[in-house]
Formats: structure tokens, C-alpha cells, sequence
């Protein structure tokens, strides 16, 4: 269940028939991403030499399978001149740590503790 509320953002709470938040997260995470690269974001890969930069890679990969599709298109390049290239940044990094909290709720839904 957790892999499956990872890959797709409200898939757990979809699953365990929480279906307003499901569909709510379905929408609001994806569409943050997506207006994250609508605004030039960039995706950044994952080095060792800037440890920010591979928190941040890190952090874009919690949004789970947008963030493989939009890889696999070749979006979220970055255009470090585009007026919009820091709000965009920061809607993509927010969108993965959002749906990572997201996961962790629906885990803890699936448990018993809420």
C-alpha cells in the first residue's frame, strides 16, 4: 500500500476508501508539480558534491511516478533566466515532500494510529 501511495499521489487513502483526501491529494499534489515545471523548475539529479542539490533531487523524487513520466519527457531542464525559475524549484521540492507526508499519513491511517 505505501509503494502504491508513493507512486501515485492519494492512492493510499483512495485505497482505504478515504476518498475525498484521495482524490483532494490525486489533484493538488500532481498539479503542484506540474505548475513547478510549467514555471521552469528544474529536476535536479542526485551528485555528491553539493549536498543541497541531492537533498533537493531527493525531495523531487517523493512525488513518486510524475516525477519519472516528467524525466522521461525530458521536462524540468531549468531556465535559470525565466522570472518564475525559483518558484518553480520550490512547487516541485514542496510537491515531493508533500506527498511524502502523505504517504506517512496513509500508513498511519492503515495501522490504526489515526
Amino acid at each position: 500500500m505505501c509503494l502504491a501511495a508513493w507512486a501515485i499521489p492519494g492512492a493510499g487513502h483512495l485505497w482505504q476508501g478515504r476518498r475525498f483526501k484521495g482524490i483532494s491529494f490525486l489533484i493538488a499534489i500532481p498539479l503542484m508539480f506540474a505548475i513547478g515545471l510549467a514555471v521552469r523548475g528544474q529536476l535536479f539529479s542526485f551528485t555528491l558534491a553539493d549536498p543541497l542539490v541531492g537533498l533537493a533531487a531527493l525531495a523531487h523524487l517523493g512525488i513518486g511516478l510524475p516525477y519519472f513520466v516528467a524525466s522521461a519527457f525530458g521536462l524540468g531542464a531549468g531556465d535559470v533566466r525565466a522570472v518564475g525559475y525559483e518558484y518553480g524549484n520550490a512547487f516541485l521540492i514542496v510537491s515531493g515532500l508533500l506527498n511524502m507526508l502523505v504517504v506517512i499519513d496513509a500508513y498511519d491511517i492503515a495501522v490504526g494510529r489515526k
